[in-house]
């Protein structure tokens, strides 16, 4: 359970992320400059079909905040292997890598140069919104409570994850107890 500290740490954050809708023709706008057809949305990474939205740019790096927020200015069409494979990397150096598991460079695919230019123009489109100090906006007090049920979460799970580690082998025991013994 404590193995999932980033994945509950990314779910903490993305409750506080202002999300904006984007309109039709603002998403219209974002694929035309990713050079992408509205009846056939792809993949702004790789090409293939796009089955989610990702963020450019995280939301989240080194478990706290990076500011950017969930709109059209950071957000692009992508496949479940890029998206999950990127995580909260930076995407250019994601899309480069050769070690990246499910990278397009690691998966061979050939239009990796084209699609950063396009990605890069994407930049340009429209400054992303970033809120630089949520302290400043929450109140310190407010702010530091906030991180506290964060790690009394973390804290939880980790006296949890103890406690199922005591139980597994009683468990453990009982089945091969049950189990007939292979031969």
């Amino acid at each position: 359970m404590v193995s999932r500290k980033s994945s509950i740490t990314n779910a903490f954050v993305n409750t506080l992320i202002p999300q904006i809708t984007p309109s039709l023709e603002e998403i219209e706008q974002a694929l035309a400059i990713l050079g992408i057809v509205i009846t056939d949305v792809r993949c702004a990474y790789c090409g293939d079909k796009m089955t989610e939205w990702d963020h450019l740019r995280p939301l989240v790096v080194k478990m706290r905040p990076t500011g950017y927020i969930s709109e059209i200015a950071n957000l692009v069409p992508a496949c479940g292997k890029c998206n999950q494979s990127k995580g909260n990397s930076s995407w250019r150096e994601w899309m480069l890598s050769t070690t990246a598991k499910h990278s397009p460079t690691s998966r061979g695919k050939k239009d990796i140069a084209d699609r950063i230019k396009r990605l890069e123009e994407y930049e340009r489109w429209r400054p992303p919104t970033r809120i630089d100090d949520f302290e400043a906006i929450l109140g310190k007090e407010a702010w530091a409570a906030y991180w506290r049920a964060w790690e009394k979460i973390i804290a939880d799970l980790r006296d949890c994850q103890n406690v199922a580690d005591s139980l597994r082998p009683k468990i453990e025991k009982a089945l091969t107890q049950r189990l007939p013994e292979s031969k």
